[in-house]
């Protein structure tokens, strides 16, 4: 069984938008757990409300790739529509940042309250994961 942590995301009706993505995610896999929720302010792009921002810890028999497409369905299922300003509002987002005890997602290290979604999930990481981080490229 494979174990993911992903990140939730909604700034257009948020809680009404998380739990149909807790629901759905509840019904067809399995929701091991989720971190708290956070309200965060817009990245890239300013001009639009505040996002909430979480994670849940799922398990699954879903390979990687398959379980990356299953996330992107439910986000249409919910009413994402993609626009161009990959920053703008989104009814949901879901995003795999953890696969199997491993980060493979870099917002992780970019963004704090990912990063504390991610740890309150799976404690272990924390240290783990920051000694992993990419190393910036030296500069000729």
């Amino acid at each position: 069984m494979n174990r993911a942590v992903v990140s939730v995301g909604s700034n257009i009706e948020p809680e009404k938008n998380i739990e149909r993505a807790r629901r759905i995610i509840a019904r067809e896999l399995e929701l091991v757990s989720e971190s708290a929720f956070v309200r965060t302010r817009p990245i890239g792009f300013a001009d639009q409300p505040d996002f909430i921002n979480g994670a849940f810890l799922i398990a699954t028999g879903l390979e990687r790739d398959h379980l990356r497409r299953y996330l992107k369905e439910v986000e249409k299922r919910i009413g994402r529509v993609r626009r161009p300003n990959r920053f703008g509002p989104r009814r949901i987002d879901l995003d795999i940042v953890v696969w199997n005890g491993e980060v493979v997602d870099d917002d992780y290290y970019e963004r704090d309250f990912l990063r504390t979604a991610c740890c309150e999930l799976l404690p272990e990481l924390g240290r783990q994961a920051l000694d992993s981080r990419p190393q910036p490229k030296a500069s000729p």
